[in-house]
């Protein structure tokens, strides 16, 4: 029976993956349940802590439909922090055009919309939302994913218990005329570096390639670069660990995110997990044209 429990509390806009992300948390043996009320939680936590096949980690499914009930979730996350159990919140967002698209895709209504538009629906959970948003522990933007994607990204974050309670990192490449990741604590522009997409040979591979990293970091100004980003990082992960950050993401962004940025990332993987700050890791444009 274990004292305590991994709660993660998925929440966020109707439309941007909740349902998609309680399945992928149940096949990587959460034990899931949508749309408990609230006010209930520090009772359901209470109920497995006693059972006798207590699952270790539970996935908690709430958003706007829980009405009434959804003031109250952060003082019910307060509460089970307070009886000792581990809570993560993790919130989804995505774009109000993409949002749009999607209920437009699927047919559905949305939960908010009553007899108006979509994008009414949309503001008014946005703002009904608002106070989640703010104390989210992660914040994960499913407009530019595609589902593999977005599954590749949640494995990394969950896909086994971590045994750390120390800083969580994130490693993402991007490519600028894709938009900027929302979730993304400290972003840097590379595109000034020599871009491999211009080099007879090198256009159809990606950043992963060898011949690809060693194209980049035969030019001085992209060893200099990785060199100043370490020393950054070097300073910044101790600082960040003392203040209490849980988690710390890091987006590397060039024009498409098929060369430099995931060459980038993938130094900087390796330099993470050397200094003992093992990074999960996204491609989030290397697929996309």
């Amino acid at each position: 029976m274990p004292e305590s429990i991994t709660f993660v509390v998925v929440t966020g806009m109707s439309g941007a993956g909740k349902s998609f992300a309680i399945r992928c948390l149940e096949d990587m043996g959460f034990f899931c349940v949508d749309n408990l009320p609230t006010t209930l939680m520090p009772t359901f936590a209470d109920l497995i802590v006693r059972s006798r096949q207590s699952p270790q980690r539970v996935a908690l499914g709430v958003d706007v439909r829980a009405g009434e009930y959804l003031p109250h979730l952060i003082e019910a996350i307060d509460e089970l922090r307070a009886r000792g159990h581990r809570v993560e919140t993790l919130f989804l967002e995505a774009s109000d055009d993409t949002l749009v698209r999607r209920y437009h895709e699927t047919r559905r209504r949305h939960p908010l919309a009553g007899d108006g538009q979509v994008l009414d629906g949309i503001l008014a959970e946005r703002k009904a939302l608002a106070n989640l948003r703010e104390i989210a522990d992660r914040i994960i933007d499913t407009s530019a994913l595609i589902v593999h994607q977005f599954k590749d990204q949640l494995v990394a974050l969950y896909g086994s218990p971590r045994t750390s309670t120390g800083l969580a990192t994130a490693l993402i490449s991007f490519g600028f005329k894709h938009g900027i990741p929302i979730d993304a604590d400290l972003v840097f522009d590379i595109r000034f570096l020599p871009n491999p997409h211009f080099v007879e040979g090198l256009r159809t591979l990606d950043g992963r390639d060898e011949r690809v990293s060693e194209f980049i970091f035969k030019h001085e100004e992209s060893r200099e670069l990785l060199r100043r980003l370490e020393d950054l990082l070097d300073f910044l992960l101790p600082a960040y660990q003392r203040e209490g950050k849980a988690y710390l993401t890091v987006a590397i962004g060039c024009t498409g995110g098929h060369h430099r940025s995931v060459s980038f990332v993938e130094a900087l993987r390796r330099f993470l997990e050397r200094r003992g700050f093992p990074p999960s890791v996204v491609h989030r444009d290397m697929d996309r044209e």
